[in-house]
């Protein structure tokens, strides 16, 4: 099935349901009803899944305010909602002009109500799980994904188990998913381990999996380009020249994609005003970049990632297939980054009052490379995506900052010590 940006629409097949949705593979085109069984990926040949629309979304449908703005472009009318969505498309002046762009916004999905974009995912899939009547939710995560399933679970009264790698998640984000009554195992292994073991537990039936290898949690998630594209246009009459956003599992990069090509498919955007997608991994964890900067048509699984930005420490981003056409249909780019360069590009970020966790700043640290290298021009028209609130890793946000200053316990040795 062609993921061109091009791509026409296409009608409803049989297997569509009332409001003409339904599940098409991107490998070979087979089609499914979205909600008569429980799949994941293609019962023919295992690739990944799309939910598709007879008629794509176009702006003068979207009414309201976060994610479910956009309901003329999701399943449902409504999910399961804290609410979600809505969250800020920061102005930059200082690091604007330290890094030489034209323009430069920081979309802050750290301003969502578990602290992440995740909650986009999950307001959606969650939702298609009371469709689907399972009573387990399932996922594996580097942090983010375990604390919005659990809330949404909780939201949903729904059980939640979470899978993670022992040793290798913030503690912010570990007290998010047991505060909200989450089953919390540690496993033994990486990020892509977890993944592993809970697609074998969806596949024997014991959970349902909401991980972005369920096309519904990309729904959600690509409501942030809609966001993206309105706000700029907004301010400035004229959509963004080129996003830039940390790569984990790539479900990002896929979700805006879609969202653009569904637009097109609508009329209410020009392929030549489709934004750049510029993908950003850290060093020790970049199969992404290696494959875009090979021009290789698939991503080579890294057994072993290390970087201290935990929420991209994955070396098997499943959303490959769909993320990379992203990249290189849009024009953009990849690009991999030093946990110093990261760390760099969270103190800027703070330095706009604008609280990150380090794998956010990995758009805004890739942003600098690029710009440096010539990769991306002084004229250009950029938004960073920020994925995590600060206060996700407060242990790595402390590393990074000033240290506190002990000082006796009288105001006159106050001002001489801030007067030294």
């Amino acid at each position: 099935m062609s993921l061109e940006l091009s791509a026409p629409a296409q009608s409803a097949p049989g297997c569509a349901n009332d409001d003409d949705v339904w599940l098409e593979c991107i490998e070979c085109g087979e089609q499914f009803a979205p909600f008569d069984d429980i799949r994941y990926t293609c019962d023919d040949c295992d690739g990944l899944l799309e939910v598709r629309y007879a008629e794509p979304p176009t702006f003068d449908e979207f009414e309201g305010r976060g994610v479910w703005r956009y309901n003329a472009a999701l399943p449902f009318e409504v999910g399961v909602t804290l609410p979600e969505g809505d969250t800020p498309l920061h102005e930059a002046p200082r690091l604007r002009e330290d890094i030489g762009v034209d323009k430069l916004r920081i979309k802050h999905e750290g301003m969502n109500p578990t602290g992440s974009f995740k909650d986009r995912g999950m307001t959606v899939g969650v939702r298609v799980a009371k469709e689907l009547g399972v009573g387990r939710l399932a996922c594996a995560s580097t942090g983010n994904t375990s604390a919005a399933l659990a809330a949404y679970g909780a939201r949903g009264g729904m059980e939640t188990l979470v899978l993670l790698p022992s040793g290798k998640v913030a503690a912010g984000k570990i007290a998010q998913a047991s505060l909200h009554d989450a089953r919390i195992l540690e496993v033994d292994g990486n990020f892509d381990s977890c993944l592993d073991i809970v697609q074998e537990l969806a596949a024997r039936g014991e959970a349902y999996l909401l991980n972005s290898l369920n096309p519904f949690r990309l729904e959600g998630q690509k409501t942030i380009g809609f966001e993206i594209l309105e706000a700029h246009y907004e301010d400035y009459g004229e959509y963004p020249d080129r996003i830039v956003l940390p790569v984990g599992n790539a479900g990002n990069t896929s979700a805006l994609y879609k969202a653009f090509r569904e637009l097109v498919q609508s009329g209410s955007l020009d392929e030549d005003q489709v934004p750049k997608l510029t993908g950003v991994q850290a060093e020790g964890a970049a199969p992404m970049v290696e494959a875009v900067r090979e021009g290789n048509d698939e991503v080579r699984r890294w057994e072993h990632v290390e970087t201290k930005a935990t929420a991209i420490r994955i070396g098997n981003p499943v959303n490959a297939p769909k993320a990379l056409p992203g990249i290189r249909n849009t024009g953009g780019t990849a690009v991999a980054v030093t946990d110093e360069e990261i760390t760099d590009a969270q103190r800027d970020l703070a330095g706009e009052g604008i609280g990150v966790e380090p794998a956010s700043a990995a758009s805004v640290a890739g942003l600098r490379k690029l710009r440096q290298s010539g990769e991306i021009s002084a004229d250009e028209s950029v938004v960073c995506l920020t994925t995590g609130h600060l206060l996700k890793d407060p242990d790595a946000a402390f590393a990074a900052g000033d240290d506190p200053e002990p000082v006796p316990n009288d105001t006159e040795a106050v001002i001489d010590h801030l007067h030294e």
